[in-house]
């Protein structure tokens, strides 16, 4: 008999009393969580004929590792009886416990077999997954997912072969994600391998999206928005994409409280009565706001933990493409981001799916682009910038320099002691640009500001792009670009960095701790031995501790 159970289920939020998880379902039903000898319930709502639920556990104690089993209408569909993983537990926050945060990008659902391996690389998620459930790496407090879970315009052999079932491929957008139905498969085709389920079944999860979440250079330009606009189906593919983006990740993402202040999640609360809680029109109603206004929602949100605070950024909704206030966060985003950058923490951590600090060559030829896309060097040069920007995927922080100089400016005063008691560091974790690496501002005093990219989880880049890339963002990139840059008239970084590691281009999931000593990063990968496939070992690649004290970082 099939199991009820489609995907999950997937612990998301969790603190010191509370867990949220969440599932969804081949049908209207009850879903209960059962911890010890309590439960916890919550039913369906349905969305585009899928079904759904989050159930809310609370009551638990601090520092408490429990193993919990769910049940569909009274059936047990987890854990499996025949599965060889540890029981999967709810693991409340510990007071006094260091913060532990699995984090990384970029992620392509094809199989763990020879053929996926050799096109796409081992899996890192899985690779770190089955170490944890062999007791070889320990199980972190958080997974943070910085984008590209789902890649919705570049699709696997799988989804096309989905798509070829319901439509003509050969109509727009072919190959190419339309509808909710083809992102909930997409979502299925990520989430449903056996070792990352039940990884995502027993370690907490965070999420922000990125650009291939909704298409390559999703909002690179205004011009960019105006071209995709125009065709017959971008509208249904963003209403689409942010609807089943707060189904599938966003809901996960907030606390009891948030939740409860959500306006989606107090339309199912409103609908408690009706039997089906259907939420497709209002969702549909609601993405579609979403985007036409970006000032209407926030998707950004940020957590404390012992001793450190977490800010997740909206890198791609809450752009200003206004050419004349062009900014990679709106008023509004950039006023919360100001309010949330405060002192008085170890570390203050700020995910965003793009690298704040790009190797300095590459970081110089975006904003240069900008400059010139923006008109500094005539019409011709404009229409030159903009084909640019989209062709190379000249669009990061550094390509919004309104937005790049107010954070860098924020982060300064956060590491200078000007919000509260200077942290240790302020560290920027990202993904997206398909290399690793870790680069430092370089400061004499105050706490230190760092950038960690992760990147990709499981989709490499070729080696002809790698090559690309490091003659892009190294070398004499630095100085000639610089030299652009200044020709362009764009001002300069109020500081300068440098990589202290990488570049790598390893699939990796990268590891943060925080210990007595400093930061410690670690990245992994996933290596086959013996002809095993679909185990893979997870490997060390580089490892790098930011002191406590302002010295040389340690890196092996």
């Amino acid at each position: 008999m099939p199991s009820p159970l489609i995907l999950g289920p997937m612990l998301r939020y969790v603190d010191e009393t509370s867990a949220s998880i969440w599932v969804e379902t081949q049908s209207e039903c009850l879903v209960s969580a059962h911890v010890g000898g309590r439960s916890w319930e919550a039913r369906t709502f349905a969305v585009h004929g899928h079904h759904y639920a989050l159930v809310e556990v609370d009551g638990l104690e601090p520092g408490s590792v429990s193993p919990y089993r769910v049940e569909i209408d009274g059936r047990t569909v987890w854990p499996d009886p025949g599965s060889d993983y540890p029981a999967s537990v709810i693991t409340t926050r510990a007071p006094g416990h260091p913060s532990q945060i699995a984090f990384g990008s970029c992620r392509t659902s094809v199989p763990h077999d020879r053929s996926g391996n050799r096109t796409h690389g081992v899996d890192s998620l899985r690779s770190f997954a089955l170490a944890v459930a062999d007791g070889r790496q320990d199980r972190p407090e958080m997974l943070l997912f910085l984008g590209d879970q789902v890649y919705a315009d570049s699709t696997t052999k799988a989804m096309q072969a989905f798509i070829r079932s319901r439509r003509d491929i050969h109509e727009p957008p072919g190959k190419e994600l339309k509808d909710f139905e083809e992102y909930a498969h997409l979502y299925r085709l990520a989430w449903s391998d056996d070792a990352n389920r039940w990884l995502l079944s027993c370690v907490p999860t965070a999420m922000i999206f990125d650009d291939h979440d909704i298409r390559d250079d999703w909002n690179a330009s205004l011009d960019w928005k105006k071209k995709m606009q125009a065709t017959t189906w971008w509208h249904e593919r963003i209403v689409a994409g942010l609807a089943s983006y707060w189904v599938y990740q966003h809901l996960g993402n907030l606390s009891p409280r948030e939740r409860a202040a959500d306006e989606m999640w107090q339309t199912v609360c409103a609908r408690r009565d009706d039997a089906s809680r259907d939420l497709t029109d209002a969702l549909d109603a609601f993405a579609d706001r979403c985007d036409s206004d970006p000032s209407s929602y926030r998707w950004s949100y940020s957590r404390d933990f012992e001793g450190t605070r977490l800010i997740v950024l909206d890198s791609r909704v809450a752009r200003d493409l206004t050419p004349s206030d062009r900014g990679l966060l709106n008023d509004r985003e950039l006023t919360w981001f100001d309010e949330h950058m405060q002192g008085g923490c170890r570390h203050v951590l700020v995910a965003t799916s793009l690298p704040f600090l790009l190797p300095l060559g590459l970081h110089h030829v975006e904003a240069w682009d900008e400059a010139i896309a923006q008109g500094a060097w005539g019409r011709a040069a404009a229409w030159v910038g903009e084909r640019l920007r989209r062709g190379f995927d000249l669009e990061h922080w550094a390509a919004f320099q309104n937005s790049f100089q107010a954070v860098a400016a924020i982060a300064t005063e956060v590491a200078d002691g000007d919000r509260g008691p200077s942290p240790q560091t302020v560290t920027f974790l990202s993904g997206d640009v398909h290399f690793s690496y870790l680069a430092e501002v370089e400061r004499q005093h105050g706490s230190r500001i760092v950038q960690a990219v992760c990147s990709p989880m499981r989709n490499p880049l070729p080696r002809f792009l790698r090559w690309f890339s490091v003659v892009m963002s190294y070398g004499a990139a630095t100085p000639l670009g610089a030299a652009a840059a200044h020709s362009a008239k764009v001002p300069d970084p109020p500081f300068r960095w440098k990589t202290v590691k990488g570049p790598w281009f390893d699939n990796n999931v990268a590891l943060l701790e925080d210990r007595p000593d400093g930061l410690t990063m670690t990245w992994h990968t996933g290596v086959v031995e013996d002809g095993d496939e679909s185990r893979p070992r997870l490997e060390e690649v580089a490892s790098i501790t930011v002191p406590a004290k302002r010295d040389s970082a340690v890196s092996s």
